[in-house]
C-alpha cells in the first residue's frame, strides 16, 4: 500500500516563541563568536533543596556565565512570583528568585567564574517590558556590555 502525503492533513509544527532571553543569548553567542551552554548546571551551585541551579549560558573557554535579567527579576509580577504559594524553602517564588540570583553572584566568582548580568533595561523595550528588537543596535548594546567585562 502506497501512502500519499497530499491526502493527509499535516499541519506544520509551530516554532517555539523566541523569548527575549533566547534573543539576547543568541546575540552573546554572535558577539563572542562562541556557542555557549544554555541552562548549564554546576555541581557547586545548588538551590535550597540541593538541586543544581541552572545559569542562562556558560562559556567554558572564557570561564564566563551570562545571566539575562527579565522584568520579573527586579519587579513583582504575580504570574511569576506566585505570592500565594510557598516554595520548598518557605518563601514565595519572587523572593526565592532574588535569593538564587544573589547566590549566583556570590558562588560563581568564588569558583573562578566571571558573571555578567544583562538587564532588559539595557535595551529599548516596550510597554510590556519586552525588547523592541533592532538587531544592529542590540548587537552594539551586547558588544558594549561584554567589552566592559571581558
Amino acid at each position: 500500500m502506497k501512502l500519499s502525503l497530499d491526502k493527509l492533513s499535516v499541519k506544520p509544527a509551530k516554532a517555539p516563541k523566541h523569548r527575549d532571553e533566547d534573543y539576547v543569548l543568541d546575540l552573546c553567542d554572535e558577539v563572542l563568536k562562541l556557542k555557549g551552554s544554555r541552562q548549564h548546571k554546576f555541581g557547586f551551585l545548588l538551590g535550597d533543596t540541593g538541586r543544581k541551579l541552572p545559569v542562562d549560558i556558560y562559556y567554558s573557554t572564557l570561564n564566563l556565565v551570562i545571566e539575562y535579567r527579565e522584568y520579573q527579576h527586579s519587579n513583582a509580577v504575580k504570574h511569576f512570583d506566585k505570592p500565594d504559594k510557598m516554595t520548598a524553602s518557605g518563601v514565595h517564588r519572587g523572593e526565592q528568585r532574588k535569593i538564587y540570583d544573589q547566590r549566583r553572584r556570590d558562588v560563581l566568582p568564588i569558583n573562578g567564574i566571571k558573571l555578567i548580568e544583562i538587564d532588559y533595561t539595557d535595551f529599548e523595550y516596550d510597554g510590556r517590558n519586552r525588547i523592541v528588537r533592532d538587531r544592529v543596535r542590540d548587537l552594539e548594546v551586547v558588544k558594549g556590555i561584554l567589552d566592559r567585562y571581558c
